[in-house]
């Protein structure tokens, strides 16, 4: 059995020379304790001294990652025939039987026996122990580097700084700019409204000084001519106060520090769009440089975002919202930072929502291209893009074609009322409206007041209805007499009938007329019996009130 132990000078191969002893594990440790007793039971094979330290490294970061790398190959195929290889790593073993065909063996029992050869590396390798110290402190050095170190090409956290950096100049510039317009104000306050450019009117500022200076001085490099024509005018009916020559000096300053800000910004711009189409081309191709580098900068880095599924890109930068809804339980926001999105702002208000869900999903894809994938090129992207664009139109066209009444487009689902007619703007019931008279308790007196007439009319109008129905009942009964009488009377003379039943009509009407002329008079008769029965009892109220006052009176006398 081989042992295959790697050192930082290089693999080296140890032969056991006493496999009997293995089969004791607890004791194994034993036979190490000594380097006379360790030589007994293994013995040095071969050794491959490493050349360099960057082949040290090449070789030691595929050992991490249990892979072979090409010079232990070699050595292994020139040493290991016929033989079983003990390997301190199993996938390690498991490889090199695939690819060397080599038995390969990983227990209890090899791993003790790795820890004995540790223990007396220096005499069983012949290294000594002043050679192998430097030799460890620079392969670990170098292969941290190795580990911190990303490719110059995708290093996001320079995108993450520079977007920083770009969004505190914009706040500066701001300010800066708006205190020049503040402080130059007072002196020439109609340029605020003529030159609306911040930088532009630092500019002509810096250039201007005083404004009766305005009229003699060529501002064409700076301002159109329109814009020109009309400063020079505004110089020159200003209402601005008068300022020193020191003041000037300070404001000119302020505008030096105002232009060389934003000169610097554009440059810094400039950058991150070269450092985006490096290393994110792919996603900027989808929504632009700035965007682009406020998602990695949101997300971390690349590789972070890059494992966040389309919904969570969607909704980046809007967190807060989020919470909020769901805490609220209103409607979760449908975009954050993605929104200032050029194909998002293309789109009609109405759209907004899917064009950014299909615009994350594909962008969440472009991400994961652009960090794990080999190509450089933004073809991916751009095809992606012009998909969306495609889809947006498509959308846009639908929209259009229901708007128009298309049959193509779904029918218009209105919400169910019942007050409203069918294809009709108009209510069949009248809208309610405020009842002002409720709030008050006048108002509360005069209903109860209607509500007692109401009863009062219900009840003198029941006897008339009862009248009613009697009269009802023996018309009736009269026309069924009458239609009785008929059949009898048919073989008489049919004239007479006639006239006879002309007679019976008359009658009819006269009895109903003379009925109705007593119904009424029985009415009147009704009311005036009420109204009667109303001052009587008015009356007797105010009589017992002059008595309840005299029998008070006495009761006191009697109590003096």
């Amino acid at each position: 059995m081989l042992i295959l132990y790697e050192t930082q000078a290089g693999p080296a191969l140890l032969k056991v020379l006493d496999e009997g002893k293995l089969s004791k594990v607890d004791d194994l440790w034993k036979e190490f304790s000594t380097p006379e007793s360790a030589r007994k039971v293994v013995k040095l094979v071969a050794f491959n001294k490493y050349e360099n330290t960057a082949e040290a490294l090449e070789s030691t970061t595929l050992l991490v990652d249990s892979k072979p790398s090409k010079g232990l190959r070699k050595f292994l195929r020139a040493h290991c025939d016929g033989e079983t290889l003990a390997v301190a790593d199993s996938k390690l073993g498991s490889i090199i039987k695939e690819k060397l065909q080599v038995d390969c063996v990983h227990n209890n029992v090899v791993m003790e026996l790795m820890r004995g050869v540790r223990s007396q590396l220096t005499e069983l390798t012949g290294l000594s122990a002043k050679d192998l110290a430097p030799m460890s402190l620079g392969l670990s050095h170098s292969l941290a580097r190795y580990k911190l170190k990303f490719s110059a090409d995708k290093v996001d956290t320079m995108i993450i700084q520079a977007i920083g950096l770009l969004d505190d100049l914009d706040k500066e510039l701001n300010t800066y700019a708006m205190r020049v317009r503040e402080w130059y104000g007072w002196h020439f306050p109609e340029l605020a409204k003529i030159v609306q450019d911040n930088i532009l009117y630092a500019k002509a500022v810096k250039l201007m000084g005083d404004r009766t200076n305005a009229a003699k001085l060529d501002f064409s490099e700076i301002l159109p001519e329109e814009v020109e024509t009309e400063m020079k005018e505004a110089s020159m009916i200003s209402m601005g106060t008068e300022v020193s020559d020191l003041d000037l000096i300070n404001i000119k300053e302020l505008c030096d520090q105002v232009i060389s800000l934003s000169e610097y910004r554009a440059q810094l711009y400039d950058y991150l769009k070269s450092r985006m189409n490096t290393i994110a081309p792919n996603l900027t191709a989808l929504v632009g440089e700035l965007v682009g580098a406020r998602l990695i900068a949101h997300g971390g880095s690349l590789i972070n975002l890059a494992k966040q599924p389309g919904s969570t890109v969607q909704i980046l930068g809007a967190e807060k919202a989020l919470f909020r809804a769901l805490k609220t339980k209103h409607a979760t926001p449908k975009y954050g930072l993605i929104y200032h999105a050029s194909l998002i702002g293309q789109a009609a208000p109405k759209l907004k929502g899917k064009i950014s869900r299909s615009l994350a999903a594909k962008t969440a894809l472009a991400i994961r291209y652009d960090a794990l994938g080999d190509g450089q090129d933004n073809s991916m992207g751009l095809e992606n893009r012009a998909k969306l664009e495609a889809r947006l139109r498509n959308l846009e066209g639908k929209e259009l074609g229901r708007s128009a009444g298309s049959t193509k487009g779904k029918p218009k689902i209105e919400v169910y009322d019942k007050d409203r007619k069918a294809g009709a703007g108009g209510l069949i019931t009248a809208a309610k409206t405020y009842n002002t008279a409720a709030d008050s308790i006048l108002g509360q007196t005069d209903k109860k007041e209607s509500l007692k007439k109401k009863i009062e009319e219900a009840a003198e109008e029941s006897p008339v209805t009862d009248k009613k129905e009697k009269k009802k009942k023996k018309k009736r009964q009269t026309e069924e007499e009458d239609s009785a009488a008929v059949p009898e009377n048919g073989n008489g003379n049919a004239h007479a009938d006639g006239e006879a039943k002309k007679e019976k009509k008359k009658k009819k009407k006269h009895s109903a007329e003379e009925a109705e002329v007593q119904n009424d008079g029985e009415k009147v008769d009704a009311g005036e019996k009420k109204k009667k029965k109303r001052k009587h009892v008015e009356e007797e109220e105010e009589a017992e009130v002059p008595s309840t006052k005299k029998e008070k009176k006495k009761k006191k006398k009697s109590s003096d």
